[in-house]
Formats: structure tokens, sequence, C-alpha cells
């Protein structure tokens, strides 16, 4: 190792022990010191539910036992979203809900570069083959009041990690109401409550006919704004929607 490389590495080293001094890392989800930036304390990771395989393919709600490469949950074999694949990072448990919600409303935003190598793993082959990464996008008057829209930041960061910029597209859809939020409602008032609230923006078709796209977002509940999005991409001329989210609600199956 070259002496100037040395003294840089030593001099990093050195700043990064006076930040943890004055300002100690800790945990994304309760904020107890943790020995990592951008790390769960010991607490917090055995509580988290990170999702891995067997799931159901089309929502990516886990299964207990492996069913094969193909099989769907019973709800997704009554009826199948109207996206392709849902891939989540954790299921929505206290650890999840803590981490989601401080990002939201906490303005919690340097966990970003940890969600974005977790979406980047829980999501490999759905941003492999995308064309396009799209976050859900909010209304004007919300993003005014929260100052940023999550999603796009989550999508920011995924595609950072997964080392494919290019293909994020923070501004190809928007949101042509303010609906309430879908906090309290049931699946079947979600679906109308979002029912026609996205578009893509005019003069953006071309880009997006025969694209495969991704939506990213913070949590999937029944999947109503998803399926509203996919929606509107699809009208649009979309190959293909599938999703990829931070957290997800469980289901019966």
């Amino acid at each position: 190792m070259r002496p100037v490389f040395r003294v840089s590495r030593a001099l990093g080293i050195v700043s990064r022990q006076m930040l943890d001094t004055l300002l100690p890392p800790q945990c994304l989800a309760c904020d107890a010191l943790v020995s990592e930036p951008g790390s769960l304390c010991h607490g917090c990771w055995e509580g988290a539910a990170f999702i891995s395989a067997p799931f159901c393919q089309a929502c990516g709600v886990p299964f207990v036992f492996d069913q094969g490469p193909d099989a769907l949950c019973g709800a997704c074999v009554r009826e199948r979203p109207l996206f392709g694949r849902a891939r989540a990072v954790l299921l929505y448990n206290d650890v999840s809900r803590d981490l989601v919600t401080g990002l939201k409303h906490r303005d919690r935003i340097h966990g970003a570069p940890a969600f974005g190598r977790w979406l980047a793993r829980a999501g490999r082959e759905l941003v492999a083959e995308a064309d396009l990464i799209v976050p859900v996008p909010l209304h004007p008057l919300r993003l005014w009041r929260r100052r940023f829209n999550q999603s796009a930041l989550l999508a920011q960061a995924l595609t950072r990690q997964a080392g494919c910029a290019g293909k994020l597209r923070s501004d190809l859809l928007r949101r042509t109401r303010a609906t309430p939020t879908q906090g309290g409602l049931n699946a079947a008032q979600r679906h109308r409550n979002v029912r026609g609230a996205f578009a893509v923006r005019v003069g953006r078709d071309r880009e997006i006919t025969g694209a495969r796209v991704v939506l990213v977002d913070d949590v999937y509940t029944t999947g109503a704004t998803l399926e509203a999005c996919t929606r509107a991409l699809l009208k649009a001329g979309a190959a293909s929607v599938d999703a990829l989210v931070m957290a997800r609600v469980d289901r019966p199956r």
C-alpha cells in the first residue's frame, strides 16, 4: 500500500472515531447505541422479520413450507393482483413499523443507504430485469407538507446500491388528486380511495411503451395503491409491472 493511501485510510479511521464519539451510531429502529451506523441493535435484529423464500410468487407473502417454485397463496389463486410480482424486505411488525414511520414522519432519512441494500437484496431478480424503476408518488400538497417522498428516497437508495441509477424515473407517475390517508380503511375502501388517483405524466407514454417497470413503495397492506399505479402504467403501454416494498402486512393464505 502506498504511503499516501495509508495516511488517507488512517485519517478516515480517526475521523470516523471522532464522529462516533460526538454522535454515537444509533439503531435505525429504536435509537439504541450500535457499533455500526445504518444497523439494528441486537433486540431489533432479532425482532425484525426479514422475508426469504418460500413465498407466494405473485404477492410475495411468505409460506411456512415450500410449496414449489410457482406456488401461489390462496388469495392470489382466487384473484391475482394486477401487478406481476411483489417482493418485500420485511413483514410489517413492531420493528418494521418503527423503521417506516421513522422515515416517513420523523425525517430519519439517514437509514436510506441500509434500506437500499435491503431492497436490492430482496428485489434482486426484479431489479435486474427492469427497464424502469418508479416510486409511488405523493400528491404535491402532501409532498409540500412532508418535504420529501419516502418512496422516491427508497427508490433512489435502491438504484444506488444496485448500480442502476439510470433506471430511476422519480417523476414518471403523478398523483391526480389528494386522497385521504389509507389508515383505518378496509381493503374495499382502500381500493375505492385510490381508484384513478394516479396517471403517467403527459408526454411520457413513449418512455413507458414496452418497458418492464418496478414500482417502489414503503408498505404493502392490501395492494390497493400498487394496483392503482400498475393500472396507470399498463394503460400507458408498460409491458409488465412488478412491485418492491420495505414492508408488507402478512395475511391469511
